[in-house]
């Protein structure tokens, strides 16, 4: 993120903010997970990850070892997620 300039950095936040606030409105999670990881390849991405109090690694990361079963959720249609994006991506244009 710090190569980026000012300006790409805020859009980049703004679109992963987005993201967050889409998933919490289609998967209602108990909490969200934001995390940038990099690795040997030069590229930036962010990790959204959508969290419950029981899934088998909460309150660790999910790349850390299971804590436990967890419990089976019902994935969201892609379309439902879509519309909440690009609802969310929308707004971005808005605010000041």
């Amino acid at each position: 993120m710090s190569a980026l300039t000012a300006s790409d950095a805020h859009h980049v936040l703004d679109v992963v903010l987005a993201t967050e606030r889409a998933l919490h409105r289609v998967v209602q999670p108990d909490k969200i997970n934001l995390a940038s990881l990099g690795n040997l390849v030069p590229h930036l991405h962010w990790h959204v990850i959508p969290r419950w109090k029981n899934d088998s690694h909460f309150p660790a990361p999910i790349w850390a070892e299971a804590q436990r079963t967890g419990v089976a959720r019902p994935l969201p249609s892609n379309a439902a997620l879509l519309c909440a994006l690009k609802a969310e991506l929308s707004t971005l244009n808005e605010m000041p």
